[in-house]
Protein backbone atom coordinates (compact mmCIF):
# COMPACT_ATOMS: atom_id res chain seq x y z
CA UNK A 1 0.00 0.00 0.00
CA UNK A 2 0.98 3.53 -0.90
CA UNK A 3 -0.21 7.11 0.40
CA UNK A 4 1.44 9.47 -2.40
CA UNK A 5 4.07 6.87 -2.78
CA UNK A 6 5.12 6.70 0.36
CA UNK A 7 4.69 2.69 0.43
CA UNK A 8 4.23 0.01 3.20
CA UNK A 9 4.31 -3.80 3.19
CA UNK A 10 0.83 -4.37 5.52
CA UNK A 11 0.55 -7.37 6.93
CA UNK A 12 -2.72 -8.98 8.80
CA UNK A 13 -1.33 -9.51 12.44
CA UNK A 14 -5.10 -9.38 14.22
CA UNK A 15 -4.45 -12.71 15.63
CA UNK A 16 -1.19 -11.89 17.35
CA UNK A 17 1.18 -14.74 15.61
CA UNK A 18 3.45 -12.52 13.63
CA UNK A 19 7.01 -11.26 15.13
CA UNK A 20 9.38 -10.07 12.35
CA UNK A 21 13.37 -9.33 13.62
CA UNK A 22 14.73 -6.43 12.79
CA UNK A 23 16.36 -8.69 9.89
CA UNK A 24 12.88 -9.64 8.81
CA UNK A 25 11.87 -5.78 8.04
CA UNK A 26 14.59 -5.16 6.85
CA UNK A 27 14.02 -8.00 4.07
CA UNK A 28 11.05 -7.03 3.14
CA UNK A 29 11.83 -3.60 2.93
CA UNK A 30 14.72 -4.13 0.13
CA UNK A 31 14.05 -3.08 -2.75
CA UNK A 32 16.12 -5.21 -4.56
CA UNK A 33 15.97 -8.70 -2.72
CA UNK A 34 12.42 -8.51 -1.06
CA UNK A 35 8.77 -6.31 -1.79
CA UNK A 36 10.38 -2.94 -1.24
CA UNK A 37 8.79 -0.16 1.54
CA UNK A 38 9.44 2.59 3.36
CA UNK A 39 8.30 0.57 6.14
CA UNK A 40 6.05 -2.50 7.48
CA UNK A 41 2.40 -2.20 8.87
CA UNK A 42 1.28 -4.85 11.24
CA UNK A 43 -1.99 -4.47 11.43
CA UNK A 44 -2.46 -5.45 15.07
CA UNK A 45 -5.96 -6.20 17.89
CA UNK A 46 -6.67 -3.36 20.36
CA UNK A 47 -7.98 -3.27 23.08
CA UNK A 48 -9.09 0.74 23.17
CA UNK A 49 -9.32 1.32 19.07
CA UNK A 50 -10.51 -0.71 16.18
CA UNK A 51 -6.73 -1.62 15.39
CA UNK A 52 -3.15 -0.94 16.39
CA UNK A 53 -1.13 0.30 14.14
CA UNK A 54 2.60 -1.25 14.98
CA UNK A 55 4.77 0.51 12.54
CA UNK A 56 8.55 -0.20 11.78
CA UNK A 57 10.35 1.62 9.68
CA UNK A 58 12.46 0.03 7.25
CA UNK A 59 15.77 0.13 9.02
CA UNK A 60 13.69 -2.43 11.91
CA UNK A 61 13.44 0.68 14.32
CA UNK A 62 10.08 1.64 15.44
CA UNK A 63 8.26 4.88 14.82
CA UNK A 64 5.82 6.36 17.17
CA UNK A 65 3.85 7.91 13.87
CA UNK A 66 3.34 7.94 9.98
CA UNK A 67 1.04 9.87 8.90
CA UNK A 68 0.66 8.05 5.64
CA UNK A 69 0.92 4.51 7.34
CA UNK A 70 -2.43 5.46 9.17
CA UNK A 71 -4.30 6.72 6.34
CA UNK A 72 -3.56 3.31 4.13
CA UNK A 73 -3.88 0.85 7.91
CA UNK A 74 -7.83 2.69 7.88
CA UNK A 75 -7.97 1.75 4.08
CA UNK A 76 -6.78 -1.56 5.05
CA UNK A 77 -9.40 -1.43 7.54
CA UNK A 78 -12.10 -0.66 5.08
CA UNK A 79 -11.32 -3.15 2.44
CA UNK A 80 -10.67 -6.00 4.54
CA UNK A 81 -12.34 -6.22 7.93
CA UNK A 82 -14.98 -3.36 8.65
CA UNK A 83 -16.12 -2.79 5.27
CA UNK A 84 -19.63 -1.38 6.56
CA UNK A 85 -17.58 1.64 8.35
CA UNK A 86 -16.59 5.09 7.30
CA UNK A 87 -15.25 6.35 10.75
CA UNK A 88 -12.05 4.20 12.13
CA UNK A 89 -10.08 4.43 15.19
CA UNK A 90 -6.34 3.40 15.76
CA UNK A 91 -4.37 3.01 18.05
CA UNK A 92 -0.37 4.21 17.20
CA UNK A 93 2.61 4.45 19.50
CA UNK A 94 1.79 8.48 19.95
CA UNK A 95 -2.01 7.65 20.92
CA UNK A 96 -5.18 7.17 18.97
CA UNK A 97 -5.47 8.82 15.80
CA UNK A 98 -9.34 8.72 14.54
CA UNK A 99 -9.76 8.77 10.58
CA UNK A 100 -12.68 9.44 8.40
CA UNK A 101 -13.15 7.65 5.09
CA UNK A 102 -14.56 10.71 2.43
CA UNK A 103 -16.69 10.34 -0.87
CA UNK A 104 -13.75 11.23 -2.93
CA UNK A 105 -12.17 8.31 -1.73
CA UNK A 106 -9.34 10.05 0.30
CA UNK A 107 -9.06 9.70 4.55
CA UNK A 108 -9.33 12.64 6.57
CA UNK A 109 -7.07 12.29 9.84
CA UNK A 110 -7.25 13.84 13.12
CA UNK A 111 -2.96 14.08 13.82
CA UNK A 112 -3.50 15.98 16.85
CA UNK A 113 -1.76 19.17 18.26
CA UNK A 114 1.38 20.22 17.49
CA UNK A 115 4.22 20.86 20.33
CA UNK A 116 7.32 23.05 20.26
CA UNK A 117 8.74 21.71 23.16
CA UNK A 118 9.65 18.08 23.40
CA UNK A 119 12.56 15.91 24.95
CA UNK A 120 13.90 14.58 20.87
CA UNK A 121 15.30 18.11 20.41
CA UNK A 122 16.90 20.86 23.13
CA UNK A 123 15.38 23.78 21.50
CA UNK A 124 12.17 25.14 19.15
CA UNK A 125 14.94 26.94 17.36
CA UNK A 126 18.90 26.11 15.91
CA UNK A 127 21.37 27.20 13.99
CA UNK A 128 23.24 23.55 12.60
CA UNK A 129 25.59 23.16 9.90
CA UNK A 130 24.85 26.41 8.81
CA UNK A 131 21.27 25.67 8.56
CA UNK A 132 18.27 27.71 10.82
CA UNK A 133 16.10 24.73 11.83
CA UNK A 134 12.83 25.20 13.99
CA UNK A 135 11.58 22.08 16.13
CA UNK A 136 8.38 20.19 15.95
CA UNK A 137 6.75 17.22 17.13
CA UNK A 138 3.41 15.33 15.65
CA UNK A 139 4.67 12.28 17.73
CA UNK A 140 7.74 12.16 15.60
CA UNK A 141 10.33 15.39 15.97
CA UNK A 142 10.71 17.40 12.69
CA UNK A 143 13.31 19.57 12.49
CA UNK A 144 12.30 22.05 9.22
CA UNK A 145 14.11 24.60 7.40
CA UNK A 146 12.06 27.06 4.77
CA UNK A 147 14.27 28.03 1.97
CA UNK A 148 13.95 30.73 -0.65
CA UNK A 149 14.86 27.74 -3.30
CA UNK A 150 14.10 24.44 -2.41
CA UNK A 151 16.56 23.33 -5.74
CA UNK A 152 19.33 24.21 -4.18
CA UNK A 153 19.23 21.83 -0.80
CA UNK A 154 20.00 18.36 -1.43
CA UNK A 155 17.78 16.58 1.17
CA UNK A 156 19.86 13.31 0.55
CA UNK A 157 22.80 15.24 1.19
CA UNK A 158 21.67 17.22 4.35
CA UNK A 159 19.57 14.41 5.86
CA UNK A 160 21.58 11.86 7.38
CA UNK A 161 23.90 14.62 9.12
CA UNK A 162 21.02 16.11 10.64
CA UNK A 163 19.35 12.41 11.57
CA UNK A 164 22.77 11.68 13.34
CA UNK A 165 23.69 14.53 14.75
CA UNK A 166 25.02 14.16 18.27
CA UNK A 167 22.05 16.12 19.59
CA UNK A 168 19.41 13.85 18.75
CA UNK A 169 19.81 10.64 20.56
CA UNK A 170 16.72 9.11 19.37
CA UNK A 171 17.64 10.87 15.56
CA UNK A 172 15.40 13.53 13.77
CA UNK A 173 13.53 13.76 10.23
CA UNK A 174 14.16 16.69 7.75
CA UNK A 175 11.65 18.62 6.31
CA UNK A 176 12.85 21.35 3.52
CA UNK A 177 10.25 23.94 2.72
CA UNK A 178 10.06 26.64 0.44
CA UNK A 179 6.64 28.57 -0.17
CA UNK A 180 5.70 28.28 -3.54
CA UNK A 181 2.23 29.90 -3.89
CA UNK A 182 -0.46 31.62 -1.10
CA UNK A 183 -1.23 28.77 1.06
CA UNK A 184 0.81 26.04 -1.10
CA UNK A 185 4.22 24.59 0.28
CA UNK A 186 6.39 22.24 -1.44
CA UNK A 187 8.36 20.18 0.78
CA UNK A 188 10.85 17.53 0.43
CA UNK A 189 11.61 14.61 2.38
CA UNK A 190 14.00 12.85 5.02
CA UNK A 191 12.84 10.38 7.41
CA UNK A 192 14.93 8.63 9.89
CA UNK A 193 15.52 4.96 10.12
CA UNK A 194 14.34 5.33 5.73
CA UNK A 195 16.25 7.91 4.15
CA UNK A 196 14.10 10.05 1.19
CA UNK A 197 10.83 9.25 0.67
CA UNK A 198 7.85 10.46 -1.60
CA UNK A 199 5.45 11.55 1.34
CA UNK A 200 5.40 12.18 4.96
CA UNK A 201 1.78 13.04 6.27
CA UNK A 202 3.21 13.65 10.08
CA UNK A 203 6.00 15.63 8.64
CA UNK A 204 3.57 17.58 6.10
CA UNK A 205 1.20 18.35 9.41
CA UNK A 206 4.15 19.73 11.33
CA UNK A 207 5.07 21.93 8.44
CA UNK A 208 1.27 23.26 8.90
CA UNK A 209 1.89 24.19 12.33
CA UNK A 210 5.32 26.28 12.35
CA UNK A 211 3.91 28.07 8.75
CA UNK A 212 1.41 28.98 11.28
CA UNK A 213 3.08 29.88 14.00
CA UNK A 214 5.46 31.66 11.41
CA UNK A 215 2.43 33.53 10.20
CA UNK A 216 3.70 32.31 6.73
CA UNK A 217 -0.08 31.08 6.21
CA UNK A 218 -3.26 31.55 8.08
CA UNK A 219 -5.61 28.86 7.89
CA UNK A 220 -6.02 26.15 4.89
CA UNK A 221 -2.60 24.52 3.55
CA UNK A 222 -1.66 22.58 0.66
CA UNK A 223 1.44 20.47 0.87
CA UNK A 224 2.94 19.25 -2.66
CA UNK A 225 5.52 16.49 -1.76
CA UNK A 226 7.17 14.54 -4.67
CA UNK A 227 4.82 11.81 -4.63
CA UNK A 228 1.48 14.36 -5.00
CA UNK A 229 -0.37 16.89 -2.69
CA UNK A 230 -1.70 16.93 0.97
CA UNK A 231 -4.37 19.05 2.43
CA UNK A 232 -3.92 20.33 6.00
CA UNK A 233 -6.39 22.43 7.97
CA UNK A 234 -6.67 22.73 11.52
CA UNK A 235 -10.10 22.74 13.68
CA UNK A 236 -11.53 24.59 16.47
CA UNK A 237 -9.78 22.79 18.89
CA UNK A 238 -6.47 23.41 17.53
CA UNK A 239 -6.00 20.23 16.38
CA UNK A 240 -4.47 19.31 13.00
CA UNK A 241 -6.50 17.43 10.36
CA UNK A 242 -5.00 15.93 7.27
CA UNK A 243 -6.58 14.75 4.28
CA UNK A 244 -5.35 12.61 1.42
CA UNK A 245 -5.37 9.42 -0.22
CA UNK A 246 -4.57 5.71 0.35
CA UNK A 247 -3.87 3.13 -2.02
CA UNK A 248 -3.88 -1.02 -2.44
CA UNK A 249 -0.99 -2.38 -4.84
CA UNK A 250 -1.62 -5.42 -4.57
CA UNK A 251 -1.55 -8.70 -2.81
CA UNK A 252 0.58 -11.65 -2.17
CA UNK A 253 2.15 -14.17 0.02
CA UNK A 254 5.98 -14.36 0.73
CA UNK A 255 8.00 -16.27 2.82
CA UNK A 256 10.55 -15.07 5.42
Amino acid sequence: MHGLGNDFVVIDNMNGRIELSAEQVIFLCNRFKGIGADGVILVEKSDIADCFMNYINADGSFAQMCGNGVRCTAKFLKDETLKDKNNFSIETRSGIKTINYNEDDTYSVNMGKASFIHSDFPESFMRLYDLDLDFVSMGNPFAIMFVEDLKKYDVSFLGPLVENHKLFPNRMNLEIAQLIEPNVIKVNVWERGCGPTLACGTGACAVFALAKKKKIIEQGLVVELPGGRLFIIENENGEIIMRGPAVSVFNSVIEI
